[in-house]
């Protein structure tokens, strides 16, 4: 298949699959007029990539599941190195979610000071 059906078969753009190709985490082959070719098992892969993704991985840290990105990842039994790489992940944007609340509870104080109270946060 072309890259627009295997975007539109994952839900993802043309230039998200450049990118995970780029990446090293896809591959295809180049049809006679230049065009990208993947094979039906890429579908597998990108859902699975954009799986992880979207669970707060970055391409980096995809990486490491590599041996699993065919078949169900969701199901699968992590490897150690998957689990640290994904608690090192989790610890990294607990702090950034710490980060961002003290900077909106500092923000929410100031606006209460300097309005007296009238103005309530939009939550």
């Amino acid at each position: 298949m072309r890259i627009g059906e295997l975007a539109r078969a994952t839900g993802s753009t043309a230039r998200a699959l450049r990118h995970y190709e780029q990446a090293e985490l896809i591959t295809s082959q180049r049809a006679s007029n230049g065009y990208r070719i993947y094979d039906d098992r890429a579908v597998v892969r990108v859902r699975n990539i954009r799986y992880l993704l979207a669970a707060g991985l970055t391409l980096d840290d995809v990486r490491v599941f590599l041996p699993c990105l065919d078949g169900d990842v969701a199901a699968a039994r992590p490897s150690n190195k998957g689990l640290r790489v994904a608690l090192e992940r989790l610890a990294v944007l607990n702090e950034r979610i710490a980060t961002q609340t003290e900077a909106r509870d500092r923000l929410e104080a100031a606006l209460q000071q300097a309005t007296g109270g009238r103005i309530r946060p939009v939550a």
